[in-house]
């Protein structure tokens, strides 16, 4: 049962919405008769891109990813929500006036629309993830429309994982358009980032995944690649260093064989 805030008394001026109408506490973080919970690859997918995000123009406590959570966009029908498989938000700190995980992104809390939201295809979902249903009249609008036309969402993405096809579209003239994915790869210049389709193994699973990569057009590793890469180099220069070890020895017990000692040719 939602809990609703006591009525509050308008002022002149009026005072805003964040102080007025429903905040993330009073609204519900999810529907518990919505049928159908986030399945595993609905989980891994979209840590990948939270875990491959590195925001050089951003700092780590200057934008906002969120995961399967119920984005509330109408000011005007404050129950009415739509909960990306996964979206970025620009310009807004990760943790609600510095200290609250959020439970739901309220826009009129916020003030700030997502930058960039991603679905991920699914049967059930498929046609209006790709704008192909009709409002219904009564209902609330598509998900298209209110990425589009509510929201205005600069970038969205949808990725199929059963073709493996990634599809983006971009607001032009307050209209989605579809952008062109050369090998399978999305260059954001806002961010200095692309989104892309790499082919790996992550959390155990091999498949093809999304995930950042940056201006060279290399993959931008997790914190686990990073310390593995590290582990790896670290291995590398002390097998160089064995072998140099190994050959200087071998040197010096061909110059003992030849008379000669090398601690005086050192010296």
């Amino acid at each position: 049962m939602v809990t609703r805030r006591p009525h509050v008394p308008q002022t002149d001026p009026p005072r805003s919405p964040r102080e007025t109408l429903p905040t993330m506490y009073d609204l519900p973080s999810e529907d518990p008769n919505e049928p159908g919970l986030p399945d595993e690859y609905h989980d891994l997918q979209p840590e990948l891109l939270s875990a491959t995000l590195h925001l050089s123009d951003y700092g780590a406590d200057e934008f906002f990813t969120g995961t399967d959570l119920n984005l509330y966009y109408d000011i005007r029908h404050p129950q009415w929500y739509k909960r990306p498989d996964w979206f970025l938000a620009l310009g807004v700190p990760r943790l609600y006036d510095d200290q609250d995980l959020r439970l739901s992104y309220v826009i009129w809390q916020e003030g700030v629309s997502p930058f960039i939201a991603v679905e991920l295809l699914s049967p059930g979902t498929e046609l209006e993830d790709l704008g192909q249903t009709q409002r219904v009249k009564g209902k609330p609008p598509t998900k298209w429309n209110v990425y589009e036309q509510i929201l205005r969402i600069p970038y969205y993405v949808v990725y199929n994982r059963y073709t493996d096809q990634l599809r983006a579209f971009g607001l032009r003239n307050a209209r989605y358009q579809e952008i062109a994915v050369p090998e399978q790869k999305l260059w954001l210049p806002e961010l200095k980032l692309g989104l892309g389709t790499w082919h790996g193994t992550y959390k155990g699973i091999e498949r093809d995944w999304l995930r950042w990569y940056d201006e060279s057009n290399q993959w931008i590793p997790t914190d686990t690649e990073s310390l593995e890469q590290e582990r790896q180099r670290a291995e590398q220069a002390e097998t160089q260093l064995a072998e140099e070890r190994r050959q200087r020895e071998q040197l010096m017990a061909k110059l003992r064989a030849q008379g000669i000692d090398p601690d005086t040719l050192l010296s």
